[in-house]
């Protein structure tokens, strides 16, 4: 007779850092100390930390890095953080998705590239601390009981179809369907939401997208805004689900119901709810929305409304804008074909105020993931500099924010900052992502 041995997880925590100061300092923790527990308690992971790291009166569990164990008891202010940084800041692994989505992006990369741009994530962890969007497949009734008990909000929802058989047949798993019944518990809970449809030519658009809106409108307030997305597709298919990319009247369609539904919304709740992601107006051809139609800019990530709030910001930084110079100028702007008409409209607003400035806005065609891939921030340095190195940039190269990784100087392709300024001969100034970021990204040269 055999007895299974079921394997325990290892619910020590690495520090990393412990910052001036503070009671961890105080207390003498040093970086590769572990920390244990907390009142008794094992730590599944950073909200449980939080949660039991809040009290007045902690005993703290720590294991130093020559194996003695430290019992420490602390007293203080509720709420009071004790200073420690972790090595993981998840505090636990993160959890993978287990979809096969039709319209999957990551499907779509090619190969050679770092490992960490193949991972699916559908932590719903991550998409309270980071924005992601997750299907809720994935998550467990411990998972969801835990959202509930820490209140952890918004959590953010691909829901792509109300659907239950489609949306199963959309993610290739039979219990995505089931798992729509999530979002009536967060709802009871009050747990606040956002949804996302990605939305795929002859799948769940048309009637089935008119369906999914009028679903999700009753989850009004605690589900706050729907974001309507086109799917991406790179040129890297090959043995995929055959996906259409939308054409100009096929735009106009979706916009057509989307905004039926805002008026709807906005009757009913005094929200307008659902958006369209700025790349419905462009290729429709039509103007991009008044900026009280997006309801305080929740779904900016997502790519909804972040040219109008540009625009609007741009204008007020550049009325306000009251330096001199009168020394002439040369620059480039890199970015990516979506957002270049707009860039051209403000740097020409810029040029009229400061006529000695000379800007050039180039529109970066995507050769690395293929031409329908617009947005500036699947830009590889690659692209870049075979695209700018036989141009006159002038004195400096400006380049938008998300062109690279977060806190990092490096590129998609594994390019650095410096590796692209070498090839290129060039400064570079990052601009950040707001109006005024790009303008004082412009007149950065009167220093």
């Amino acid at each position: 007779m055999s007895k299974k041995v079921t394997e325990q997880k290892d619910r020590s925590h690495i520090i990393k850092e412990v910052k001036p100061g503070s009671i961890a300092e105080e207390l003498e923790l040093v970086p590769g100390d572990k920390l244990l527990s907390i009142n008794g308690h094992e730590l599944e992971d950073i909200f449980d930390y939080h949660y039991f790291a809040n009290d007045e009166y902690l005993e703290v569990l720590v294991e130093k890095e020559d194996g003695e164990t430290w019992e420490l008891e602390i007293e203080k202010d509720y709420d009071e953080d004790l200073g420690i940084i972790f090595e993981n800041g998840l505090m636990d692994d993160y959890k993978s998705c287990s979809n096969k989505c039709v319209f999957c992006f990551i499907d779509q990369m090619p190969p050679g590239m770092r490992e960490t741009l193949y991972f699916k994530d559908d932590d719903s962890r991550l998409s309270f601390l980071q924005g992601n969007y997750i299907t809720l497949t994935n998550m467990k009734d411990h998972d969801l009981e835990r959202i509930i008990r820490y209140h952890l909000a918004p959590i953010n929802i691909s829901v792509h179809t109300t659907n239950p058989q489609l949306r199963c047949e959309m993610l290739h798993n039979r219990f995505a369907g089931d798992a729509l019944k999530k979002i009536d518990i967060l709802y009871e809970h009050e747990i606040e939401m956002n949804g996302q449809v990605v939305l795929c030519k002859g799948i769940n658009d048309g009637a089935e997208l008119d369906r999914t809106i009028g679903d999700l409108e009753k989850y009004i307030p605690y589900m706050q805004s729907l974001s309507i997305v086109p799917v991406g597709l790179t040129k890297y298919r090959e043995g995929l689900a055959k996906l259409e990319p939308f054409e100009k009247e096929d735009a106009k369609n979706v916009i057509a119901i989307i905004e039926k539904w805002q008026k709807i919304c906005m009757e009913k709740h005094g929200i307008h709810f659902v958006q369209a992601s700025d790349e419905w107006y462009l290729t429709a051809g039509l103007p991009m929305p008044e900026p009280e139609r997006y309801d305080g800019y929740i779904q900016l990530e997502n790519g909804v409304g972040m040219m109008r709030l540009l625009e609007e910001e741009f204008k007020e930084a550049l009325a306000n804008e009251t330096m001199h110079d009168d020394r002439p100028h040369k620059l480039t702007v890199a970015t990516g074909r979506l957002a270049a008409p707009l860039l051209q409209k403000l740097c020409g607003w810029f040029c009229e105020k400061h006529p000695n400035y000379e800007i050039d806005v180039v529109d970066i065609r995507n050769d690395f993931f293929g031409e329908r891939i617009t947005v500036s921030g699947l830009i590889t340095a690659q692209d870049l500099v075979a695209q700018l190195k036989e141009r006159d940039l002038g004195e400096r190269l400006l380049i938008p924010c998300n062109m690279l990784r977060i806190d990092e100087e490096v590129f998609l392709d594994d390019w650095t900052l410096d590796d692209v300024k070498e090839a290129l001969q060039i400064e570079i100034s990052i601009v950040k992502s707001s109006g005024l970021d790009l303008l004082q990204a412009l007149t950065e040269s009167r220093k």
